[in-house]
């Protein structure tokens, strides 16, 4: 699975005109499922989510997590992460979980991440969005969890 993390003062999800999920400081994530992936990476990249540390402390230094701020988190399925780019001008999609593997892992991560964090908000899976965000540094880190059988890979 794929996380895209980014450092906003504020996050907004819409779909069709209407407001879905709204966040303040904290993370806007955007995620990704690959074909292979199982609730076990789900689990592993909602405690990475919420480890990592992209906030400042006292000094600057990026030592705090999102736990640690009690920051806003906000999980956006975006199948797009996994798309193969390698060759030509167009990606291909085929190392992306077909749609309801990634629904269902989507919502693992949502649930796992709401098991260890009081404020969590979703984008809507499989849905047309508008998302909207303050990016702050900018500051935006990808974070990826492979299945035990592609860990080398």
């Amino acid at each position: 699975m794929i996380a895209l993390l980014q450092r906003v003062s504020s996050a907004v999800v819409e779909v069709a005109g209407e407001r879905i999920a709204t966040i303040d400081a904290g993370l806007l994530v955007l995620v990704g499922v690959e074909r292979g992936d199982t609730r076990r990476e789900a689990g592993r990249l909602a405690e990475r989510v919420l480890a990592y540390r992209v906030f400042p402390d006292a000094e600057g230094r990026m030592n705090l997590s999102l736990v640690d701020t009690a920051g806003e988190l906000l999980l956006v399925p975006q199948f797009t992460l996994a798309a193969d780019t390698r060759r030509g001008n167009r990606p291909g999609f085929e190392p992306a979980a077909l749609p309801e593997q990634g629904r269902e892992l989507f919502e693992e991560l949502a649930r796992s991440a709401a098991l260890r964090h009081p404020r969590v908000a979703c984008g809507r899976f499989g849905a047309e969005m508008r998302v909207s965000l303050c990016n702050e540094g900018p500051v935006t880190f990808w974070l990826q969890v492979r299945p035990a059988c592609r860990a080398t890979a």
